[in-house]
């Protein structure tokens, strides 16, 4: 097989079968594993089948995985042909109004977790904070306490499984207790394994068009009115700060609803493109766009027959897919959802040479949605042919025709799989062009897109393409790489630097065509305002999307080191006092120590590095090395400019442009001191230490990721001890809590180059 580095890690490390940790299967048997037990299903529906003809659907699906076209999502990858035998990801279970109804949906989520599936609720059906419980005399908690609860719970097994759990909680805008909801993840330390949504009715947004009220009622009682565009606006708020709540619109939901007599949608899986019945479950896999170019040129009936084999492989693992829970078997076997999607578009485009932020690309997604979804509507007729259509089709929208499966389309995030796949994840844009990653074994090393490489290796000599790709490792991006061609620059664009008016208009070319809804995050650079974030919600909304996740880059993991109003102000994002605020330190750093003679005597200079390069410094005198006060105070400030992002360059050719008379005449006479002044010795040596991070940082990160490694491979006993951070901890400071790489915000979750997923 041609997997990278990148992916076998992987592989190695969540995947393949292990017996006392070690893996005792390759991955190209991992997959004939999987093939195998898929192909099993086909004896369900053609008990005649002979040995040999089986052996030829187990050949079609072993290639369809082996060749990267096509991967089915991490639970079936794990565990088909495995005693647990749980394939599926997506679930949602019912919240009722009862204590019983709902520690039973927590022991049923509990179940989920340790299959390795994740959990989507709506809390909506919880009566209102404060409302009295006639069988206790006592009153309710409200549905945000009860969140709480299942975070707990999710907390105390999530180390059990394969798979961290994951969930996604749903409160409807207009439950009493929405603004509470609202604002119940404002503290990143709370519902840790929760993603939350404000579930928003058509009734809701028409009142923020009008500007009007609209009623906050629980059963057929109406609490009070509320501005809808006050709501609206605390929900931008709350998504500026940290990305959270997201939002799903759910008159769209159920108007994608294929079987409206069996209920109605009110939640979604925990990365909010799967929108689900209780008790349903979803089957995902996705299509690699980026092995359907060849020469410039779409190849359509390639495409077409990967459609195909992927829809059948998908409904054979719905035959073949063993529930924790009877309810759900009864429900996924009547309604036979699947969720075909993509990975690779990016990369598709790159080949395309189209860029991402333009009409044409917005255009083509359109084209290749429809056809994929015209190509899965059609092999899902041709197994009703063969196996009959799904048991609830007379009460669908489908009644009197035939097809097998309810759903047949989704836009899945694809994290690890496209990893494993060495391609861009889902319809997302590039994270970064390159950068330099902590890989598993505490090693790092230098990532480059592949498409972006072979463009560097075909058009550079190699000296040229290496000293192109170490810049762009140093950005992620080209847009100030003077040797790339404008046109190509275009064409090579990044998350970042794409608008979010078009990550938007993308979500929605494909949500046209797409029968679930799709897993996108628009990411806004930290500059983005809250009108910025508002704009994007309400043209979401226009354009036909299901939902919306954003992020604002460094939201979360920055902590603001002010208090009090100015806190407040910084909080709502006055744009008068918008200013920039250090980072906190991170709790370990490398770097070295100078000792250096200067015109006041000896000075010792350590600069000390992380991830993302020099961080800050420490400067002491000898006993006779002149005014420690000043040297101190240059140290903090050099020190709170470098966590403030400000470049290391432009603090350098301040520093080493102060000259000092007494310096100088010291120095005609000692020739051992060198400079013009302390500052500038100070910056000298800094300048000394950037250049050495530019060029040997793999070397200086893998310290790094060998300290982080460490805590790593201790997080268990970590619990117990209170000097080293947790899981949760560093993932609020945005660092990986496997391998120390940063962590990225994209398809809705948090995740890691390396295959860490917070949402499992």
């Amino acid at each position: 097989m041609k997997l990278t580095e990148n992916a076998r890690l992987i592989l190695e490390k969540r995947y393949l079968r292990k017996e006392n940790g070690v893996p005792v299967e390759t991955p190209e048997e991992m997959f004939l594993r999987v093939a195998r037990a898929v192909a099993e299903a086909e004896k369900e529906f053609a008990p005649q089948l002979s040995p040999e003809e089986l052996e030829e659907y187990v050949r079609k699906f072993y290639d369809l995985m082996v060749s990267l076209d096509f991967l089915p999502n991490s639970p079936t990858l794990m565990n088909a042909g495995r005693p647990l035998g749980q394939l599926s990801a997506c679930f949602v279970l019912p919240v009722e109004d009862s204590m019983e109804e709902i520690f039973t949906a927590l022991k049923d989520a509990a179940l989920i977790h340790k299959s390795g599936g994740g959990t989507g609720f709506s809390f909506s059906r919880l009566r209102p904070k404060n409302s009295p419980v006639r069988s206790t005399g006592g009153l309710a908690s409200g549905p945000v306490s009860f969140m709480k609860v299942f975070n707990a719970a999710t907390e105390a097994i999530k180390q059990g499984g394969t798979r961290r759990g994951a969930n996604m909680g749903i409160l409807r805008v207009d439950h009493p207790d929405i603004v509470e909801f609202i604002s119940c993840k404002e503290d990143n330390k709370e519902l840790t394994n929760f993603n939350i949504s404000v579930g928003l009715t058509k009734e809701f947004m028409e009142a923020v068009a009008r500007d009007d009220y609209y009623e906050l009622k629980f059963g057929d009682k109406v609490y009070e009115k509320l501005k809808a565009r006050d709501v609206f606006d605390k929900i931008v708020s709350h998504a500026w700060a940290n990305g959270e709540p997201g939002i799903v619109f759910l008159d769209r939901l159920n108007e994608g609803n294929p079987t409206p007599e069996l209920g109605e949608i009110e939640a979604t899986n925990p990365c909010g493109e799967q929108p689900l019945l209780p008790y349903e479950a979803c089957n995902l896999g996705s299509i690699n766009l980026s092995h359907m170019v060849e020469n410039g040129e779409i190849l359509w009936d390639k495409l077409a027959r990967t459609v195909y084999w992927s829809v059948r492989f998908l409904d054979n693992v719905i035959e073949i897919n063993r529930f924790p829970i009877e309810k759900i078997t009864a429900m996924v076997r009547g309604n036979r959802k699947i969720g075909l999607g993509v990975m690779g578009w990016a990369d598709m485009l790159f080949k395309l040479r189209i860029p991402y932020d333009s009409e044409e690309a917005v255009n083509l997604g359109e084209k290749v949605m429809s056809f994929i979804q015209g190509e899965a509507a059609k092999a899902s007729q041709s197994l009703a042919e063969e196996r009959g259509s799904f048991p609830n089709i007379e009460r669908s929208i489908y009644r009197g025709t035939k097809r097998r499966n309810a759903t047949c389309t989704t836009i899945a995030p694809t994290g690890t799989i496209s990893m494993i796949a060495g391609t861009t994840s889902g319809i997302e844009p590039v994270f970064a062009l390159a950068y330099t990653k902590n890989v598993l074994d505490g090693e790092s090393l230098i990532e480059v897109n592949p498409v972006f490489e072979e463009y560097i290796r075909t058009n550079f000599s190699p000296e040229i393409g290496r000293e192109i790709i170490r810049q762009v490792a140093a950005t992620g991006s080209v847009k100030d790489i003077a040797e790339i061609p404008a046109d190509m620059r275009r064409v090579f664009v990044t998350a970042l630097e794409i608008s979010p008016e078009w990550h938007i208009r993308m979500q929605a070319a494909f949500q046209k065509f797409t029968d679930n809804a799709v897993s996108k995050t628009v990411n806004f650079p930290p500059t983005a305002t809250k009108e910025d974030v508002r704009r994007a919600y309400e043209l979401a909304y226009q354009l036909g999307c299901k939902g919306v996740t954003v992020y604002r880059s460094g939201s979360r993991e920055q902590e603001v080191l002010v208090t009090g109003a100015r806190a407040k102000d910084r909080r709502e994002g006055d744009r008068s006092r918008d200013k920039t605020y250090p980072r906190p330190r991170p709790k370990r750093t490398i770097g070295v120590t100078e000792q250096v003679k200067t015109g006041c005597g000896k000075m010792y200079i350590t600069v000390n590095y992380d991830q993302e390069g020099l961080i800050e410094t420490f400067i002491t005198t000898g006993s006779s090395g002149g005014c420690s006060g000043f040297t101190e105070g240059v140290s903090r400030l050099i020190s709170l400019a470098l966590r403030a992002n400000i470049a290391p360059e432009a603090i350098i050719d301040q520093l080493t442009s102060v000259s000092c008379p007494n310096f100088l005449r010291r120095r005609a006479t000692d020739k051992g001191i060198i400079g013009k002044s302390c500052p500038d010795i100070i910056g000298r040596v800094l300048a000394r230490e950037l250049k050495n991070w530019q060029e040997f940082g793999t070397n200086l990160e893998a310290n790094l990721a060998a300290a982080w490694e460490e805590i790593s491979a201790t997080l268990e006993g970590c619990r117990q001890d209170n000097e080293r951070p947790s899981e949760d901890e560093l993932i609020r400071q945005g660092i990986c809590p496997e391998c120390g790489s940063r962590l990225r915000h994209q398809e809705g979750c948090v995740t890691c180059s390396c295959g860490f997923s917070k949402c499992g």
